[in-house]
């Protein structure tokens, strides 16, 4: 299999996370209406409303007055993920996605892993920043996790001008790379964990099939959220954790053909071989 083919969906993931920066871009600099306003609020073709239903959240802990357009967009946003995977949303469209696949690439590639870890952070730590945005959102007014979301920053950053707020963004990845593994976002962005209690109920999942796998263990060594693949080594199934970011680089590097995008099975968390539902 050639290299460019093994990397398909990396590739696929840039185009997307490049492209959509771009379209933000060009609305405010050409006037494109394809896509505009910013990863908190936007509109396709000037007309459909998308709305990040995490922000929509804050704003009515904050005791924020807010249209049925908004709304309209936060029910599209839970559908649209909530059928092809939550946390689809941190590899395929968030631009800090991009950063911290690079501190993590280049982690490996120093074997930084190999080193004694210093720093610890549970993989919970999201889902209390998740709750205490709301909160803080609630005792100030403000959408909290807004002001000082890397993701806002760099979505806003490509379209006006970075600035000294593009310090969080190096901050992200010194933190990745020399700090906790995954740091941002497997263990602390309320995004992610927003995503992944909608990512629970998704039918778009990875498959494992057992019988092809030879347990070399690539898989878990690029995966951002490796306990998602508990299934490796002991039966074929589905990835059911809502973690899954789908971002199919366990696919990529599995020389085994043992792992594929398929459609989540209700009825069971393990698959038997040749079932394709």
């Amino acid at each position: 299999m050639s290299k460019l083919l093994k990397m398909r969906y990396l590739i696929l993931r840039r185009i997307t996370q490049i492209g959509l920066l771009f379209l933000y871009f060009a609305a405010n600099a050409y006037g494109w209406k394809i896509l505009s306003g910013t990863l908190s609020a936007s509109k396709l073709f000037d007309t459909i409303p998308l709305s990040d239903p995490f922000a929509i959240l804050q704003m009515l802990s904050a005791g924020a007055m807010m249209g049925m357009n908004v709304f309209i967009g936060a029910v599209i946003i839970i559908a649209f993920y909530g059928i092809i995977g939550g946390r689809a949303f941190c590899s395929w469209v968030c631009p800090v996605n991009m950063i911290t696949d690079l501190a993590n690439w280049l982690r490996r590639k120093l074997l930084l892993d190999k080193v004694e870890r210093k720093v610890w952070v549970s993989r919970n730590a999201r889902y209390w920043v998740l709750g205490l945005s709301l909160v803080v959102s609630a005792l100030t007014g403000l959408a909290a996790f807004e002001l000082v979301s890397p993701i806002t920053i760099f979505n806003r950053g490509v379209i006006f001008g970075m600035g000294m707020t593009g310090g969080v963004l190096v901050a992200i990845f010194l933190f990745d790379l020399f700090g906790v593994k995954n740091g941002w976002c497997g263990h602390i962005c309320p995004l992610g964990g927003f995503y992944s209690l909608i990512g629970k109920f998704s039918l778009i999942r990875i498959r494992h099939n057992h019988e092809n796998c030879t347990l070399c263990m690539n898989c878990k060594e690029v995966c951002p959220e490796s306990q998602v693949l508990h299934m490796i080594g002991k039966e074929s199934g589905t990835v059911t954790m809502g973690e899954c970011v789908n971002c199919a680089r366990c696919i990529e590097v599995c020389n085994d053909d043992a792992l594929r995008f398929g459609i989540r099975n209700f009825t069971t968390t393990s698959k038997a071989k040749g079932d394709n539902r």
